[in-house]
């Protein structure tokens, strides 16, 4: 029983590209040194002395930056490249991490991280695409999962360490690791991959000359706004629960980062296998999607029931749940809508939808904590994920109409909803 677990565990690994592993060996390295992020808010409060209402507009800043960033990439990347597109953001964010450290001041602070972001987030896109250019079709699902993998066990390390630098050091030398650790992630690249056939991907991949803006595509913008509301539910993992966890159940920064080091060891051990298996059974991405979307709510809900340590563990358990089942069949869903048109432009609004959750999510979060409290800030984010579940529903049904080839799509679905 165990030798058969171990096979197939070792199985959904296999048939990936020399390319996707080395993108992963080369994620893994820049996200285990990306530790500000998760103690972003905590270095704002604790260190800088900003009230919870300016840290929101910081985290504004964050997600504004993002969306453009991600805008401005997906443009590149259709025009000059996914592989250039990814030097320059490695290099460009390295540098500016290393520089915003010595902002303090609000408005520069604020300014630095926009630019940071906007650089950072050029990648994103860039990356998508390079998935498709490195992996097989049917290893699509995979080759993000593996990805994710790779970001997620660096993630695992980036926090614990994160933590015992900051109780150690100081919050400074994390932007000085974050830097480094981006520019080292490009020299990787550029040593040990090379762009494919050397041409950007939208002149080589078959793609028909009549092609469908995503932003008419309607199904794919439906699929954005639950995109959009899972990123907002998710993204309080990073700017308010370290602060519950704080004020509310008084942790420390080092306990903080190995709870949510807890994140990246479960989608380590269990993610691919569960990734592997899904893709082989009959649910279809919306379906799954669905199911982590109550996950993700649910994960923060739970915080109201209790406010013994054990909870803490079954939220990340909850959320951690919701993200392996949400975000690689999202990304999935992604590259595969993105064969309708423009590679680019498709994989540009899919991290601009996150980006935007990055611009309201984290500010609406602070804000609520600062009026109402911790309790009702979890409700509403309940709430958030209901209107999340219903419009997957919609989505459900609007993908089978067009699996049915129905010429008015609309009209199918009026008729199939109940």
């Amino acid at each position: 029983m165990i030798k058969r677990q171990l096979d197939a565990y070792i199985q959904s690994y296999q048939g990936l590209s020399r390319e996707i592993w080395l993108l992963a060996l080369i994620t893994f390295i820049n996200r285990a040194g990306t530790m500000v992020v998760p103690f972003l808010s905590l270095y704002l409060t604790a260190s800088l002395g900003y009230s919870l209402s300016e840290v929101g507009w910081v985290m504004t800043s964050f997600g504004a930056g993002s969306i453009v960033g991600a805008w401005i990439g997906g443009k590149l990347t259709d025009k000059i490249g996914y592989y250039k597109v990814m030097l320059l953001s490695l290099i460009g964010a390295g540098i500016i991490f290393i520089v915003v450290q010595y902002l303090n001041d609000f408005w520069y602070l604020a300014s630095g991280i926009f630019v940071l972001m906007l650089v950072a987030d050029m990648f994103r896109p860039a990356m998508y695409v390079s998935i498709r250019a490195y992996s097989k079709p049917e290893n699509n699902t995979r080759s993000v999962t593996l990805i994710r993998l790779a970001i997620n066990l660096g993630f695992s390390f980036g926090p614990a360490i994160g933590g015992a630098i900051i109780a150690t050091l100081s919050y400074g030398t994390l932007f000085w690791i974050d830097g480094i650790t981006c520019m080292s992630a490009a020299i990787l690249l550029y040593l040990l991959i090379s762009e494919k056939d050397g041409a950007p991907v939208q002149e080589k991949s078959g793609v028909a000359t009549k092609q469908q803006s995503a932003y008419t595509d309607i199904s794919y913008l439906v699929f954005l706004a639950v995109v959009f509301i899972t990123g907002v539910v998710f993204l309080q993992m990073f700017a308010t629960v370290p602060l519950y966890y704080k004020t509310v159940h008084h942790l420390t920064e080092a306990q903080i980062g190995w709870l949510i080091s807890l994140n990246g060891m479960i989608i380590f051990l269990l993610e691919m296998p569960l990734i592997n298996w899904l893709e082989k059974s009959r649910i279809s991405k919306a379906s799954i999607i669905w199911i982590g979307t109550l996950f993700l709510g649910l994960g923060f809900w739970v915080f109201n029931f209790s406010t013994r340590g054990g909870i803490l563990i079954i939220s990340m358990v909850f959320i951690t749940l919701g993200e392996m089942l949400v975000f690689p069949f999202g990304n999935s869903f992604a590259m595969e809508r993105s064969q309708k048109g423009k590679a680019g432009e498709y994989m540009a609004l899919f991290p601009i939808a996150f980006s935007a959750a990055h611009i309201i999510g984290p500010n609406v979060g602070m804000q609520l904590i600062e009026k109402f409290g911790y309790t009702f800030t979890w409700s509403m984010v309940f709430v958030a994920t209901a209107v999340g579940l219903l419009l997957c529903y919609y989505l459900r049904y609007r993908l089978k109409a067009e699996e049915a080839g129905y010429g008015n799509t609309d009209q199918k679905i009026s008729s199939a909803l109940p």
